[in-house]
């Protein structure tokens, strides 16, 4: 028996809504959290929505899925999962393991969890990045992005710093007072001329080895973010802005997991 043309009528709608998902609504007020809020409910994506560059807000592919509990990226194209709304003054903490997939270089696995994400949505958009790539986890990356008229985002960040032996910057408490000029702020013990491949480790890594979990952590109070992998404050700006946005898990062509996505209210 053929359908009802009600039916079919509700049906085609339900296909068009799936094949062509559209931009999501503003973020609205950031919310600040005075409770913990589980942003990952560990059975879907509720609350996220997916942008990838190849194919916007569409993800044909299943980028971005779940799996035992676990936010799946499955590493092909490039883009990000974003929170629907905006979020300041907050604790995040996140924990991520590497996946087999990588973008096919010799270089070192490559994600990020993106703070603070204002503006239109591309690849990449206005943000401050925690880089999670193996050897660099828990580097600043400032990301000025677009606006909705193609011109640069409103950012920058600001860190205390000492130069190291190969003349990049590492964060140091107390050190010399250093605006983001366009090169990554390097987290404190990143290794001086580590080369970046795939699957090494610098002497003084923090971060879990390879196939394990590691714990982020970003609290974010006013303008000032302080870093801590697996417990070790890694690195810290101010003047940070934006100071508040969208929290986005980064999709840079390697596959990573994700779990324990959690918000809490910043200790006194």
């Amino acid at each position: 028996m053929s359908p009802r043309p009600a039916a079919l009528a509700m049906l085609m709608l339900a296909v068009a809504a799936s094949a062509a998902r559209s931009e999501p609504p503003p973020p609205g007020a950031p919310v600040t959290p005075d409770k913990p809020i589980q942003l990952f409910n560990g059975r879907d994506l509720t609350g996220w929505y997916t942008y990838q560059k190849e194919t916007g807000y569409d993800d044909p592919h299943g980028v971005y899925s779940v799996e035992d509990d676990t936010i799946h990226v499955s590493g092909e194209g490039a883009g990000y999962l974003a929170t629907e709304k905006a979020y300041r003054d907050y604790h995040l903490s996140v924990e991520y393991k590497w996946g087999e997939r990588t973008d096919g270089s010799k270089y070192v696995r490559n994600s990020g969890v993106l703070l603070h994400k204002t503006n239109v949505d591309h690849v990449w958009p206005t943000s401050i990045e925690v880089q999670l790539a193996q050897g660099c986890e828990g580097d600043f990356i400032l990301i000025r992005g677009e606006n909705k008229d193609g011109e640069p985002g409103d950012a920058t960040i600001t860190c205390e710093t000492r130069l190291a032996e190969d003349k990049k910057t590492r964060w140091q408490k107390g050190g010399k007072t250093t605006v983001y000029s366009g090169r990554q702020f390097w987290w404190s013990n990143h290794q001086p001329f580590f080369k970046e491949l795939r699957d090494t480790r610098g002497k003084d890594d923090v971060a879990s080895p390879l196939g394990e979990w590691t714990k982020v952590e970003c609290l974010c109070r006013g303008k000032r973010i302080t870093i801590k992998i697996n417990g070790v404050t890694v690195n810290e700006c101010f003047d940070a802005r934006p100071s508040a946005g969208r929290i986005l898990l980064q999709n840079e062509s390697n596959e990573v997991y994700f779990r324990n996505v959690v918000l809490r209210p910043l200790p006194k």
